[in-house]
């Protein structure tokens, strides 16, 4: 179980970096590191919550992803000051948009069945 944790906690250091890089990029499509972003998430919440079941797992990375994205809605000064941070914008984000959620989506839809087919398969 313990290197089940330490393999998430790399999983999503390795995903921080790509997704740093991919923003760095112009070659890589914005969209790109939204889905890495999920990802991370994804590999984060299993990291917390090891023994979750990978469905609620899933569900509970997308809940957060859609917060976070509806949060964006809300532009009072104090946390629009947090986004003109490099921390809170690449955590919070800058605006809302639709086409995010569906980048989301897809990226923790990877994240899932990678880690039903790739990581818990290896296990037995």
């Amino acid at each position: 179980m313990r290197n089940n944790r330490i393999l998430y906690f790399l999983l999503c250091i390795s995903i921080i970096a790509l997704g740093i890089l991919s923003r760095k990029t112009e070659i890589i499509p914005l969209v790109v590191g939204d889905i890495l972003y999920s990802i991370m998430i994804y590999f984060l919440t299993r990291f917390l919550f090891l023994k979750t079941k990978l469905q609620k797992t899933a569900f509970i990375s997308l809940l957060v992803c859609y917060s976070i994205e509806t949060l964006q809605l809300y532009q009072a000064d104090w946390i629009n000051e947090i986004r003109h941070t490099v921390l809170g914008r690449l955590v919070l984000g800058q605006g809302f948009l639709w086409s995010d959620l569906l980048a989301y989506t897809f990226g923790i839809t990877i994240a899932f069945l990678g880690d039903m087919y790739l990581i818990q398969k290896n296990k037995s």
